[in-house]
């Protein structure tokens, strides 16, 4: 059995999770802070009942997979199959109203992301990806994912969650791609590098990321023809810092800049 056989389980997944997050979505509800007094870092009974929901329903199809999430820890991560997690990759923006936020669900074989969906189910949107192909599902039909060309830093669109997330060391290099790019939006989240597979974003730039941010999204870009490292040109499956491209051209006028 493929990767790929496990695209209906994730439709599940999703749907799942779905149901657990949108009754809390523009409620009030108690926010908890994750970071204990360093930063802010969000979480909320929604993210832990879409996790929880999820890690239930595969313990009962999947009980010799292993399952990595951001909220319950890792089990089982020796298995050949690992599923990756986020429930709400966005907490920050689910919390304020705003829709720039999904679940993020990956299955990873032998240590290496297989497959990735992003599920923002306000919107009713999922994005696929199994690092060949890359395709969407939503209000606007069904359609696959390629990203654009964009031979010019001065012709990309950058996004990045916040430069507030870096280190002044990290912010500086940033500025250097931003000062040269044509266009720099804030606060996409994960939301972010789906727009650059659908080819409306040339460039996202992000730091201090885990493993559960990153993986599920890796098959989707790939699967869209983007390249996707960190700042060093390595595999970006450990998370930290990151840098997505849609053009190769692209993705090295930003690295050169990065490392300054």
């Amino acid at each position: 059995m493929t990767a790929v056989d496990f695209a209906a389980f994730v439709d599940q997944l999703a749907t799942a999770s779905g149901d657990a997050i949108l009754p809390f979505f523009r409620t009030t509800l108690s926010v908890e802070n994750k970071s204990r007094g360093e930063g802010f870092d969000p979480v909320t009974v929604a993210d832990r009942s879409a996790e929880a929901a999820m890690r239930a329903l595969i313990r009962k199809n999947f009980p010799d997979h292993g399952i990595v999430g951001e909220e319950y820890g890792a089990e089982q991560t020796d298995a050949e199959y690992v599923w990756v997690l986020d429930p709400i990759d966005g907490t920050k923006s689910f919390i304020s109203g705003m829709p720039a936020w999904g679940t993020l669900i990956a299955l990873t074989r032998g240590g290496e992301p297989a497959y990735g969906m992003m599920h923002q189910p306000f919107t009713r949107e999922r994005f696929t990806g199994d690092g060949r192909t890359a395709h969407y599902r939503g209000p606007a039909g069904e359609r696959a994912l390629h990203v654009r060309r964009c031979g010019e830093l001065s012709d990309a669109i950058l996004m990045t969650t916040s430069p507030l997330l870096m280190d002044e060391a990290e912010r500086t290099a940033f500025r250097r791609v931003e000062t040269a790019a044509r266009l720099s939006r804030y606060g996409g989240d994960c939301y972010a590098y789906c727009m650059l597979a659908a080819g409306h974003v040339d460039l996202v730039i992000e730091c201090g990321l885990k493993p559960y941010d990153i993986i599920p999204l890796i098959p989707i870009i790939a699967g869209a023809g983007g390249i996707v490292t960190d700042w060093n040109g390595g595999p970006a499956k450990n998370g930290g810092r990151i840098v997505c491209a849609g053009d190769a051209r692209v993705h090295k006028a930003a690295m050169t800049l990065l490392n300054g």
